[in-house]
């Protein structure tokens, strides 16, 4: 704290040699021009009767006039406040007043002392697990070999100024970070100021500061908590819960990112941006996984652009050597439980004999009354069955009471004189 008192006391003594009175010959009503360059506060006095007054600043990094609201203390003093200004490079400040019907101007010059690029460079903060921050910075090209910075820190142009407690040196053992383990309860009003000045037995080394930020703006998530995916079939259902964050904040103002790519493939997906979500949850078609997939997650405030670091991954999905192997699979137990569900209805409601009559049984004496009909159906059209045997000659004999009436007669049919005549065409004649 001394440090920075001598710090601020010491451009205080700059701004005065460089303050410049733009009044002709007449005397100003513009008196005791101070700047305090931590709290970026112009003051002054006047004498007499002054009528209007105004104040303007110019930097080179907003080479825009800004002109606030002129103020006034109880002492008769007045200021004016330039809380967004950055001074480290240089500014120029006026004051204006009107006094008598005559314009006056003050003007003062404020320069970094030091040597030219041996500050620091490249401040940067973050706010991390709900009540840390980390800060780093580089040092300045041109910085000595035994240049050591310190860091200060506050939360309102008027609140108390903090050094770092925890800094972080880098090989050479020159402060490049800084952490603060506790920043107490965080209030969406947050506004923090950072100042980084150096010291060294060779030379003054020149002050680095930055714009306001708030507290909201510097804040980074933790990973999306308790990912999980779910197969409902039609869809895998993918769901995760808020990150808790250090202000007072709706889970609509986040932004998810999710990274969903296939195990293996060398194309890759784009993520998906997910913001104003209520549910915490993202539906995926089943349609669209072939194979094993991986998902993960990472969140940011949807104006702010620092991201999260990935969840871990998480995995769903068949793998893809499976795929052919469990299709088959499913199919044949479909095709099991379909013959089963048959097979159940068949015996339950006696499908198969109402489809299936049985045939009556042939009674012999009908088999055998029915072949005889068709052997005699046979040998009626005068064509005998073809496993048959050759037709024979009949002949009767009738006996004689004696043997002296005479030979014996031949009774039958009589020869018949040509044995061709009556063989129907196309049959074969049958050997004797």
């Amino acid at each position: 704290m001394v440090v920075l008192l001598d710090f601020v006391s010491l451009l205080v003594l700059l701004n005065s040699a460089c303050s410049t009175v733009l009044a002709g010959d007449t005397e100003s009503p513009i008196v005791n021009v101070t700047l305090d360059s931590r709290k970026k506060i112009l003051s002054w006095n006047t004498r007499g009767i002054v009528t209007r007054q105004t104040c303007a600043i110019v930097t080179p990094l907003d080479p825009e006039d800004i002109s606030p609201n002129l103020q006034v203390r109880n002492n008769d003093s007045y200021f004016c406040t330039f809380p967004n200004a950055v001074l480290h490079q240089g500014a120029t400040l006026t004051v204006n007043a009107t006094s008598e019907g005559r314009e006056f101007s003050h003007q003062l010059t404020f320069t970094n002392p030091g040597k030219e690029g041996s500050g620091a460079q490249n401040l940067s903060c973050v706010i991390y697990n709900i009540r840390f921050m980390n800060c780093s910075w580089t040092p300045g090209p041109a910085a000595p070999a035994d240049v050591q910075y310190q860091l200060y820190t506050w939360t309102s142009l008027h609140g108390n100024v903090s050094e770092c407690g925890h800094y972080i040196p880098d090989s050479a053992g020159t402060r490049v970070g800084c952490h603060f383990d506790d920043l107490g309860e965080g209030r969406t009003t947050d506004d923090y100021f950072f100042l980084v000045n150096g010291t060294s037995s060779d030379t003054d080394i020149q002050f680095l500061d930055s714009p306001p930020m708030n507290g909201p703006r510097l804040e980074k998530y933790n990973p999306p908590a308790n990912l999980t995916v779910k197969d409902n079939v039609s869809h895998y259902v993918i769901r995760w819960d808020a990150p808790a964050i250090r202000y007072s904040l709706s889970n609509s103002v986040l932004c998810y990112a999710l990274d969903i790519q296939k195990t293996g493939s060398f194309s890759k997906r784009e993520p998906v941006f997910l913001s104003r979500q209520h549910k915490n949850e993202y539906r995926l078609p089943s349609s669209d996984v072939r194979g094993e997939h991986t998902v993960r997650m990472r969140v940011q405030h949807v104006q702010f652009q620092i991201w999260s670091e990935w969840s871990s991954t998480h995995r769903f999905g068949v793998p893809e050597k499976n795929f052919l192997m469990v299709s088959i699979g499913l199919a044949v137990g479909a095709a099991v439980l379909f013959g089963m569900a048959v097979m159940f209805l068949c015996k339950r409601f006696s499908l198969k004999k109402k489809l299936f009559p049985p045939i009556p049984r042939v009674k012999q004496e009908l088999a055998g009354s029915f072949l005889a009909s068709l052997e005699e159906t046979a040998s009626c059209g005068g064509h005998p069955p073809s496993a048959s045997q050759d037709p024979e000659d009949i002949f009767t004999v009738e006996e004689t009471q004696s043997l002296a009436s005479g030979p014996a007669k031949m009774v039958g049919p009589a020869p018949d004189p040509n044995p061709y005549e009556n063989i129907p065409s196309g049959r074969r004649l049958p050997n004797h």
